[in-house]
């Protein structure tokens, strides 16, 4: 009778510590895809036909090139000028193949910068606009 007793109480024990396990797990994870980072900002996408997505992207990361990349939102190649971006959330733009290309903007402004130069700024929105 004790045995059985004390089984109950164990297993009552065991079923606390695991649900208090599982609720401190899901209330760390943020609802942002698993990401984490001190700094957030909105990573907007604007394709060639004028279709947008946007999403919040959090990182650690210094520039947003290396958030982006860190986060495959972005690919591109080494040029004169900084990383010339190709591919954004899987849609390519290479003005060799089809004379479009990925413009940069910083809260709606034409980016002065290239996106592997531009440092995160908490809170600002950085968008990828395919244009000709």
């Amino acid at each position: 009778m004790k045995k059985t007793v004390f089984k109950k109480i164990l297993s009552a024990v065991l079923c606390f510590v695991l649900i208090a396990a599982m609720a401190l797990t899901f209330a760390s994870c943020k609802d942002n895809g698993g990401q984490t980072g001190e700094k957030t900002f909105t990573f907007t996408v604007v394709d060639i036909n004028g279709n947008q997505t946007s999403e919040e992207i959090s990182t650690d990361k210094q520039y947003v090139g290396e958030a982006l990349m860190d986060q495959g939102k972005i690919e591109g190649e080494d040029g004169q000028y900084g990383l010339y971006v190709k591919k954004v959330n899987g849609i390519v733009a290479d003005y060799d193949i089809d004379q479009t290309y990925w413009a940069f903007y910083i809260n709606g402004e034409y980016a002065m910068t290239g996106v592997d130069r531009t440092e995160v700024v908490n809170g600002e929105t950085y968008t990828f606009k395919q244009e000709k």
